[in-house]
């Protein structure tokens, strides 16, 4: 994991330099941006293994920046801001940050952070194709395509939406809490039970729209499942 290239987009150089100074001495591979523009042209260049990512840069702020590389792939996200209200966090995690620490911070959590997103996100091996009744899920094109019977629907999914259908689909007809979709599919300590039911809802709305509805149900008292049995 140490030798992983960490892209750091910061316009403030003391916080810049911190991180770079302790990513650094954990034995990362680090590159440094001062605004959007010169961070996703780094991104697209050296595709780095994850990126820290401040919100109020000159020029394209970092929802424009985190948005444009989620168009690209899956790199992993941190946020790092000034940022604390609810409504911020939740809008970058709509968007597709992985995880998201506030201004100021400790610069030993966030490399914590960055070691718990990476092994999140790194060393798996390769999926096979997930198929539940319907719906096939392929984790190496982080693609997701419904059968509906009028010929195949690729859904137009969020990176959190499709992190949390693949989890549920490599576990069909089991019942999953709103804490271990947390758990496994959104940042750690950043997200909330209604964060999930909001992913979960449009989910089931583009399921029904191509052709699996039911497909996505929920359970009482516990959260929600995978059931084929269910899909009309």
């Amino acid at each position: 994991m140490t030798d992983a290239l960490i892209l750091i987009v910061e316009d403030e150089p003391e916080i810049a330099e911190i991180l770079e100074t302790y990513f650094t001495r954990e034995g990362f591979r680090v590159i440094c941006a001062r605004d959007g523009t010169t961070g996703l042209a780094h991104h697209q260049m050296l595709r780095p293994d994850l990126v820290v990512l401040d919100i109020k840069l000159p020029g394209q702020d970092g929802y424009e920046v985190l948005a444009t590389i989620r168009r690209r792939g899956e790199t992993p996200v941190i946020m790092v801001t000034a940022l604390a209200e609810d409504l911020d966090k939740l809008q970058a995690l709509r968007i597709g940050a992985d995880d998201y620490v506030v201004k100021p911070f400790n610069p030993h959590e966030v490399i914590a952070r960055a070691r718990a997103v990476l092994r999140r996100t790194r060393g798996r091996a390769p999926d096979h194709l997930l198929r539940i009744g319907p719906l096939t899920v392929d984790p190496g094109a982080y693609r997701a395509v419904v059968d509906g019977g009028a010929g195949p629907v690729t859904l137009d999914l969020t990176p959190t939406e499709y992190r949390i259908l693949a989890h549920m689909a490599r576990s069909p007809g089991r019942a999953f809490s709103r804490g271990d979709l947390v758990d496994a599919c959104l940042p750690e300590g950043a997200a909330l039970d209604r964060t999930v039911d909001s992913h979960v809802s449009n989910l089931r709305r583009k399921l029904a729209a191509a052709g699996a509805d039911g497909l996505l149900e929920g359970v009482r008292g516990i959260g929600y499942r995978l059931d084929v049995a269910h899909v009309r």
